[in-house]
């Protein structure tokens, strides 16, 4: 039918601008970060722009249902500011007529949210803890940064690291000073890399073709000596170790496990599968605009609805959370309020009824009778 495609590719390019403006905000201020931390020498520049799409796909599946929740209203107001809600109106095209191609367009979409939740979010989560640990290995982060010198922790050596070449995974171009020699002394070479020993697991910064110049320059003990292979012990001065966060968990370790923070996620995730239908039908129900109070009612009340179904949903997945509820009834609990609370709300849109129903007026009647 005409109408219910030009419904569907209608809320499809409208969806696709406001995904476009938002996804855009979201690299501003993600990129921003990220530089904030390259400047700092904890991530390589050129790893920006990776770990900034990891994290952008991280966070689609809670940002498709709103952008098609925002796509849905501004379509549906501008149908009815410009009268043609009241045209199909007069050739019995009611409001109930879009949950056809609505429901084709939550069933599309609500798979998308799907892919993104179970698969596609753990998997960049993942990947971007990879890549971060990555940095701290080779070392942006643990105990040698490239390009600045740096303190071990105990205050007894300063390491200073040209450049590191990830193709190779050596360093390039090192100069250590130390106290922890029999003198105080310089070690440079042409080129590094980082060991670890698998007994203790202290980690060793292996120099290659350098020389050691120890005492002072001019005096009868002033030593150099060249060598092939130096190691020295690092004692990063920060050490951090990453884990995997919970969000990066696959599916089946959540619903084996007993851990009330596991179960949570599990929970989470299947929560944002179903929030797509019940926005769906609260968009239907609050885009109506009336032309003597304004589009901004509407508006208003569809985010407020928003807010308010997104932030219960968070809350009784904090309940999971912190272990006081043991089951998802709290989280299915908000989803069927809502959900009788959008078909209540379609349902009086449908007959042009308010949607709350004036109690003063009903008084005033029976009291004139």
């Amino acid at each position: 039918m005409i109408v219910n495609k030009s419904f569907i590719t209608e809320v499809l390019r409208t969806a696709l601008a406001v995904t476009f403006v938002i996804i855009s905000i979201f690299l501003v201020m993600r990129v921003m970060g990220f530089l904030s931390q390259a400047a700092e020498g904890l991530i390589p520049v050129g790893g920006v722009m990776s770990l900034v799409t990891l994290k952008m796909i991280s966070y689609l599946d809670v940002m498709l249902p709103l952008m098609f929740y925002i796509a849905l209203i501004m379509v549906l107001s501008r149908w009815y500011s410009d009268q043609e809600m009241a045209v199909l109106a007069s050739a019995g095209i009611g409001i109930f007529h879009f949950l056809k191609p609505l429901a084709f367009l939550v069933a599309v979409l609500g798979g998308l949210v799907a892919f993104f939740s179970f698969y596609l979010t753990p998997l960049s989560l993942a990947k971007g803890y990879n890549l971060e640990q990555q940095y701290r290995q080779s070392n942006e982060v643990s105990g040698v940064i490239t390009g600045r010198f740096v303190e071990a922790k105990d205050g007894n050596a300063v390491y200073f690291v040209e450049n590191y070449n990830r193709g190779t995974a050596n360093y390039e171009n090192v100069f250590v000073y130390s106290k922890s020699f029999e003198r105080e002394g310089v070690v440079v070479a042409k080129t590094a890399y980082r060991t670890e020993d698998e007994k203790t697991q202290d980690q060793f910064l292996v120099l290659v073709n350098g020389s050691r110049y120890e005492g002072n320059p001019g005096s009868p003990d002033y030593r150099v000596v060249d060598f092939e292979k130096y190691a020295l012990r690092i004692e990063p001065k920060n050490q951090t170790r990453l884990y995997l966060p919970v969000r990066a968990r696959p599916n089946s370790e959540l619903i084996e496990s007993t851990d009330p923070k596991l179960k949570s996620e599990w929970y989470w995730r299947v929560a944002k599968v179903f929030t797509l239908p019940i926005l769906a039908i609260f968009a239907l129900a609050l885009s109506h605009v009336d032309s003597r109070r304004g589009k901004s009612t509407g508006m208003v009340m569809a985010f407020l609805v928003y807010l308010t179904y997104t932030n219960m949903l968070a809350y009784t997945v904090a309940l999971i959370k912190k272990g006081e509820a043991t089951t998802g009834t709290p989280i299915w609990m908000v989803h069927i309020t809502y959900l009788i609370l959008a078909g209540y709300c379609l349902y009086r849109r449908n007959y042009n009824l308010p949607l709350m129903p004036d109690f003063s007026l009903k008084r005033r009647s029976s009291v004139k009778g």
